[in-house]
């Protein structure tokens, strides 16, 4: 049996989400949709992780074990050829078994847009919001998150992970026209928990919560918050790492 590592990207916008559901259009869906036709088998692909609806990735990593012994560059030009507009893929290898690409990844990281100007056409890639926000304001508002914390306060009550501990290594806000980036990178996050952060921290930085609002929900992990969320159209899995063989 072999191992075959996927690198590649979305647009997230007509998608409902990565994971697989039922009679709904799907990021994982559509790849295993895709191997199925070429390899004539039922296909089940491990992920470094899952984005939300609306969410994009400009790198995202599978692998899945087949027997089938295509050659890698076939089975990548008939992949990419297969796969649907909105999705690019990047490259395909053989890997060695033991390559895991949720549980092998020590970073991910993600960017999250945001601008004050109005643009129909950027509304699916870029989050709207209303004010001018100061990058150097909003990034002190964050600092806190940064270390090792129990992420509770900022998950969905629907998110089946059993120990909500991760940790933040790096978040930056760069300014970009009429707008903001916010730059995070972790080891790991919960579901939906960089749309918290965001929405959580935006709500700080105009006053809808008072001020070490973010600090107080960290200190506070048993105590139930309202979950503040931005929407997903802004926000971009950017990178994974895995240490080096």
């Amino acid at each position: 049996m072999r191992n075959i590592k996927i690198v590649y990207r979305y647009d997230g916008s007509d998608f409902y989400g990565f994971q697989r559901q039922p009679n709904k259009r799907t990021v994982q869906g559509e790849i295993e949709k895709a191997l199925k036709v070429i390899l004539r088998e039922d296909m089940n692909i491990i992920s470094a992780g899952r984005t939300d609806r609306g969410v994009h990735a400009l790198m995202q990593v599978s692998n899945f074990p087949v027997y089938s012994t295509i050659p890698e560059d076939r089975l990548f030009k008939a992949l990419s050829n297969l796969l649907p507009r909105d999705i690019d893929l990047i490259s395909l290898e053989e890997v060695d078994k033991e390559f895991h690409s949720r549980f092998g990844a020590v970073s991910r990281a993600y960017r999250y847009r945001m601008s004050w100007r109005k643009d129909a056409f950027r509304r699916r890639y870029i989050s709207y919001i209303n004010k001018e926000v100061d990058p150097q304001k909003l990034e002190e508002i964050l600092q806190p998150l940064i270390g090792r914390h129990n992420f509770e306060n900022f998950r969905l009550s629907d998110c089946i992970v059993h120990k909500p501990i991760r940790e933040i290594w790096e978040i930056r806000c760069t300014p970009i026209e009429d707008g903001v980036e916010v730059y995070i990178r972790g080891n790991a996050f919960l579901k939906s928990q960089i749309r918290i952060i965001i929405g959580t921290a935006l709500a700080e930085y105009f006053g809808k919560v008072e001020p070490g609002h973010i600090a107080e929900r960290l200190a506070n992990p048993e105590k139930e918050y309202s979950k503040l969320m931005a929407e997903g159209a802004g926000l971009y899995l950017c990178d994974v790492e895995y240490e080096e063989r």
